[in-house]
This record gives C-alpha cells, sequence and structure tokens, in this order.
C-alpha cells in the first residue's frame, strides 16, 4: 500500500534527484533566494526547511547529519552559523514562494523560492572578495593635470 508515500520523481534517477535538490538548497543558502519551476521549488522547500531545523539544534551531530545531505561544506557552514540563528525564535515556514508565471520555452510555472527574513545578505562570491582587497592594496597615485593655455 502506498498509503501516505510522498514521492517527488520528475523524470529523474533518485540519485540524479538527491543531488539537484542539494545543489538547489546549497544554492539557496549562498544567495538567500533562487528561480525554479514550482514542482521543484515545493520539494526544495521542504528540504530546506528540514536542514534550517537541524541547524537550529546545532550540534556536531547535526552538522554532520546537513554535510552528509548538502554534500556542500560552505553551505553548512553558512546555514548554522548565520540562518539558523536568525530563525532561533521562528517555528518554522523559514521560505516562501511566490509565483511568477509560464515559462516561455515549455510554459512551466515558474516561481521564486526564497528565505522568509529579509536581514539575511547572500553570502559574497569569491570573486567580489579578491576585487575588494585587491582595489583597498592598490596604491592611491595623484595625476596632476597640466592646463595647456
Amino acid at each position: 500500500m502506498r498509503h501516505r508515500v510522498h514521492t517527488f520523481k520528475v523524470g529523474r534517477s533518485s540519485a540524479h534527484r538527491r543531488s539537484m535538490l542539494a545543489n538547489m538548497v546549497s544554492s539557496l543558502i549562498a544567495h538567500g533566494q533562487i528561480t525554479t519551476t514550482l514542482v521543484k521549488a515545493k520539494e526544495a522547500r521542504i528540504f530546506a526547511e528540514k536542514l534550517i531545523t537541524l541547524g537550529k539544534r546545532g550540534d556536531l551531530h547535526r552538522r554532520r547529519l546537513a554535510v552528509a545531505r548538502l554534500r556542500d561544506k560552505a553551505a553548512v557552514k553558512r546555514l548554522f552559523d548565520e540562518i539558523a540563528p536568525a530563525y532561533q525564535d521562528r517555528q518554522g515556514g523559514y521560505t516562501r514562494i511566490i509565483k511568477l508565471g509560464k515559462r516561455q520555452g515549455d510554459a512551466a510555472e515558474m516561481c521564486i523560492l526564497q528565505l522568509v527574513e529579509g536581514n539575511l545578505n547572500p553570502a559574497p562570491k569569491a570573486s567580489e572578495t579578491v576585487i575588494e582587497t585587491k582595489a583597498e592594496e592598490a596604491p592611491a597615485t595623484e595625476v596632476k593635470a597640466e592646463n595647456a593655455e
């Protein structure tokens, strides 16, 4: 019997499905929001909310469970250090889905999946931090313009 068994297939194998959800939730943690199809967003929402609940516990065992599911140590670090403490007083409902309409190519229902709290800033990209440090290290040179009259 299949009573109360929820299955999200979307034409993928189970390993592909798990990898896809881990990648989507890692991007959600890194950027604060992602744009995807409605069916994928509903499933990623379930996965993300369970991980944020794990992050609220904060012990080593929960961190290892999160690494096993997400497969991205940087995302787990951000989840446990920044995102989960921001939701410490909240009893669920950490994400929202905003519908965008149909995609032009295949008419798939598109949406934005985002974290609810607005005080969470997206993690800086590695290229942005390198550019900022190079700009700070560059010596300031003054160029004197001579007016030819």
